[in-house]
């Protein structure tokens, strides 16, 4: 019965597999009804073993008697070399005269043996050395220490490797096989437990590689089955592939060496040095002629064979260079499109001069709680859904300025971004019409409430970007500067010119005051030469002083004599001076229309008019009391109020006499149904022809340029991760220093694996926090088409995760490798590389999707957060993959760092760790890699396709970023 240690020893070694059939044993060959054999064997099947005698006898030397067990034991059978020769099977010949001695016994011996006089030294000699000349024989001792501690008795291990059989002295007697062949026997006590054999070998010095390995256990011998709990016939019969004898140079007091029979299922157990053989002993007999010609005989199975790529290696290489090429072709298509696009002619845009006219706007909410549970209704069945504007109508014509004035809550908003086409998440009903425009929808330039601006840039390069990315790309550079210096002067903003907007520098740097940020948003939108200016309370949280300002140079742009432009601004509780800037007022009230008509006093007139209100006290600010009357109007004056709009040449003409849905006008105009255009989700032209005014290589390059600005400006974030990045690789060197190679201590090392994966997963939490922080310009921006998403997040891409994402674990991981004492070489150290920096994508791109998938900053870090938990979870660590149970396990297949820590600790073991312990007084020495299967469940040679698989995952995640960027992230008010 066998103890907990053999049980756990004999795992090691056990593998299962089918067991070959042979006619002929020990791989002889058929020859008719009889088996020619190796040298040293014999027999009808090659089964029996020389015992005694030479090799130069072949098949007359004396064989063993097969025991009782049915299996010939050269021990049992007592069999003893003759002087000269040596090794299990008294193969190994040991001096010149032994060969010589047995080539003169021959009764048939002839000239070739004898050494007749044909003008060469035919003397025989003996070579001792590990070098093959013919065909040379090897014996020797297998004294690894988990081998004995399964089978403590003696084992040996014999081969014959033959070079050119040609140049033996007896062909197919003193040598066996063709040309570059090798044949291998494992005894154990005398008794033959397995064989080998290999071919298309090749020798360099005292080494021989060779192909196609193939090795049978024989059924029932110790080795293979007549000890049912360390059967190992699974693992020999697998044994395949590669195989690799290497020797040192023989010991001249001993005439020994040091062997190791090396391939990939052995160095799994044993080691990278393989199973190592002691006490070798080399001998072949050949003619001195051989010698002396220097073997310059080669045939071509003993030509060099060069290592084949695998397959890993192939499609891993076939992965990167596809993703090379697709970026060149994308790199060369975007500069021949950049260069027409810069060729092309210059057509002016942006004149002004034109009119907006909108009828029966309607705005609808539905229930909240209704949405949920019920489709969309008709627009005939809106009830109890909450009602923001009700039949709008009104028009502007060039060169007006129009207030929307009305209290909170009145729809003066959702009315000015209708106008704007801006995406509503409710039902809008309506049209808008443009009639003096004929053919492409007019330029709408949006100024929102909220001043959204890149806070580290400076004035002048806010402008500048913004004309870079929204004027035609075949204006002059030059010509862009000179407009942004003339937007600057028109706006009064000329001297901030080189101050930054924002202060990101705690305190260190002063940015602009409100008033001055208003001016900034409003000529981000001048220097696209709008036709018409909308602005969404454009006063609001300024004093009187920067009110009046921006009312002025907004009366500026409404009046200018070369482009007059028609200016449309909601706002709210402006000063008397304010509104007398005006030249339309629309009064809003509950989402109903109470005035539309000329500014100044005509509002307070048309309502004393009608009877219906408090009288107006002279000296009160006019718009105050439009608002106190529009704050808690009368029924009746909802119901009977008369909407008024000036008219080129006349005074006043009721709106419903210039404006009618069915009337067709006689000049030629461009018109757009609300309801048609929400559901598209098009309005003003957003669709169909490129939106763009540049290049997407030029979009990259102006956005690759502010975000090397602002990481240069503010180097705060970046300092902080390569600070922690340092710290936190030398406090994991110093936890996991100079592992040993214990058993506990691989699983210590293997736990610096998972710990560098879990930190990354944890560390790129951060990159949600920059999505988040930067969402609202991105959102600004995009609504007015300065650059395409992909651009975006491309420049995201190049500019956060190299320099806070690649840089700091590439510090943190360096420090760690080294400290831990990981493997010492450069190959495996890039490869561990490799695989944290194709991780440290994966899980960014990732963090990039929860950030763009979900508005709500919290929500996006907490499922950040759980995912990385989930990935601790299944990353083998912490539980052995195959013992979770079937309906959990397959979420192990999603997990990235499951992938990250197989390939890192897989490329560990690669290097040749050898795990080298004792359990229970038992010496164990066996390759870290089985350990690794044992313990965690990873398979070997899963390097390559782990690196696949995060391929996958990068380019999975970053596709869906692309996605969900494209399709959700974008402004709906």
């Amino acid at each position: 019965m066998f103890s907990t240690t053999n049980l756990f020893l004999a795992v090691i070694f056990f593998y299962t597999s089918s067991v070959h059939s042979q006619t002929c044993e020990n791989f002889g060959q058929l020859n008719g009804t009889s088996c020619e054999c190796p040298t040293g064997t014999g027999g009808s099947t090659c089964s029996e073993l020389a015992c005694g005698g030479n090799i130069f006898e072949g098949s007359q030397r004396p064989l063993t008697s097969t025991s009782s067990g049915g299996f010939a034991n050269l021990t049992s059978s007592g069999c003893s070399c003759q002087s000269g020769w040596t090794g299990t099977g008294c193969n190994v010949c040991q001096t010149a005269s032994a060969c010589q001695s047995a080539a003169n016994s021959l009764e048939s011996s002839d000239s070739s043996l004898t050494g007749d006089d044909d003008g060469q030294n035919n003397t025989l000699v003996c070579n001792t050395s590990p070098k093959v000349w013919a065909s040379s024989q090897m014996s020797c001792s297998v004294d690894n220490p988990t081998l004995q501690a399964l089978y403590p008795l003696s084992s040996t291990l014999n081969i014959i490797r033959t070079l050119n059989p040609s140049l033996s002295p007896l062909p197919n007697v003193t040598s066996f096989g063709s040309a570059g062949s090798l044949y291998a026997q494992l005894f154990y006590e005398g008794e033959e437990q397995f064989y080998c054999k290999s071919d298309s070998c090749d020798q360099d010095s005292n080494n021989w590689s060779c192909q196609d390995l193939e090795c049978i256990c024989r059924p029932n011998t110790t080795f293979c089955g007549g000890v049912p709990a360390t059967n190992l016939t699974g693992a020999i019969n697998t044994l395949t592939g590669t195989l690799n004898i290497d020797c040192g140079d023989v010991d001249n007091s001993t005439q020994q060496a040091t062997c190791s029979f090396k391939q990939a299922t052995i160095d799994s157990l044993f080691g990278s040095s393989g199973l190592v053989l002691n006490g070798c002993s080399f001998g072949e007999c050949l003619r001195q002629s051989v010698l002396d010609s220097n073997g310059t005989t080669s045939t071509a199975s003993s030509t060099s064979t060069q290592a084949s790529l695998s397959g890993g290696v192939i499609a891993g290489l076939a992965v990167v260079g596809g993703l090379l090429l697709t970026a060149a072709v994308f790199l060369l298509l975007g500069c021949f499109s950049q260069r027409r696009a810069r060729k092309s002619g210059y057509n002016q845009f942006g004149s002004g001069n034109v009119t907006v006219e909108w009828s029966n706007i309607s705005y609808i909410v539905q229930n909240s709680t209704k949405t949920l549970w019920r489709k969309r209704k008709s627009s005939s069945e809106y009830n109890d859904d909450k009602v923001i504007l009700d039949s709008i109508s009104g028009r502007v014509l060039p060169g007006q300025m129009m207030a929307i004035l009305g209290p909170s809550g009145a729809g003066k908003t959702t009315l000015v971004e209708i106008l704007a086409g801006k995406h509503k998440s409710g039902s809008v009903l309506g049209q808008v019409s443009f009639p003096s425009v004929s053919q492409s929808s007019p330029r709408i330039g949006f100024v929102p409430q909220q001043d959204v601006l890149p806070s580290t840039l400076t004035v002048h390069e806010a402008l500048l970007f913004a004309a870079r990315l929204r004027l035609p790309e075949n204006i002059p550079d030059a010509e862009k500067h000179a407009r942004v210096d003339a937007i600057l002067q028109k706006l009064g903003i000329e001297g901030l010119k080189n101050v930054r907007i924002g202060d990101n520098t705690n305190g260190r740097a002063r940015g602009i005051s409100g008033g001055e940020m208003r001016r900034v948003s409003i000529g981000l939108e001048l220097i696209a030469r709008p036709d018409i200016l909308i602005l969404d309370e454009p006063t609001s949280g300024l004093d009187s002083v920067s009110a009046a300002r921006v009312a002025n140079v907004l009366h500026a742009i409404a009046h200018d004599s070369s482009s007059p432009t028609a200016v449309i601004a909601s706002i709210h509780q402006p000063s008397s001076q304010l509104y007398q800037t005006f030249d339309t007022i629309l009064v809003l009230s509950h989402g109903r229309s109470l005035y539309l008509g000329p500014g100044s006093f005509a509002p307070v007139d048309h309502l004393t008019r009608t009877g219906l209100t408090q009288p107006y006290q002279q000296g009160y600010n006019v718009a105050d009391y439009l608002l106190e009357v529009a704050s808690d109007p009368p029924l009746a004056l909802l119901q009977s109020s008369k909407h008024y709009l000036p008219a080129s040449g006349s005074d006043q003409v009721e709106l419903s006499n210039v404006m009618s849905m069915e009337k067709v006008e006689d000049e030629k105009s461009t018109s757009i149904d609300l309801r048609v255009a929400i559901k598209g989700g098009a309005i003003f032209g957003f669709g169909g022809k490129s939106q763009y005014a540049t290049t997407f290589l030029t979009q990259l390059e102006h956005l690759s340029g502010r975000e090397w600005k602002v990481l240069r400006r503010d180097k705060t974030l970046f300092f902080t991760h390569v600070a922690v990045a340092a710290v936190l690789g030398v406090f994991c060197g110093g936890l996991y220093f100079n592992i040993d190679t214990t058993i506990a201590g691989f699983q210590s090392r293997v736990g610096c694996l998972f710990f560098l994966g879990a930190l990354i997963a944890f560390s790129s939490l951060s990159a949600l926090y920059n999505i988040v922080e930067i969402r609202p310009l991105f959102l600004r921006e995009r609504s007015a088409f300065y650059y395409s998403p992909t651009a975006w997040l491309l420049s995201r891409f190049f500019f956060d995760v190299v320099p806070l994402r690649i840089v700091p674990t590439i510090i943190v991981s360096t420090i760690t490798y080294w400290m831990a004492g990981l493997a010492p070489d450069a190959a495996h150290f890039f490869k561990f590389l490799f695989i944290l920096v194709l991780y440290t994508l994966a899980l960014t791109l990732f963090n990039f999707l929860l950030g763009t998938l979900f508005r709500n900053g919290g929500i996006a870090i907490l499922l950040s957060a759980l995912t990385a938990l989930y990935q601790m979870t299944y990353a083998g660590f912490f539980v052995h993959l195959d013992s979770i149970p079937p309906v959990l396990r397959w979420l192990q297949w999603l997990c990235p760092l499951k992938y990250c820590l197989e390939a890192l600790s897989v490329n560990e073991v690669g290097s040749g760790l050898m795990i080298q312990d004792s359990l229970q007084g038992v010496p164990v020495d066996v390759s870290a890699s089985l350990i690794m299967n044992l313990l965690f469940g990873f398979g070997q040679n899963n390097y390559y396709r782990d690196v696949l698989v995060q391929f996958a995952f990068i380019a999975g995640f970053g596709l869906s970023v692309i996605g969900v960027v494209w399709i959700k992230v974008r402004e709906r008010r």
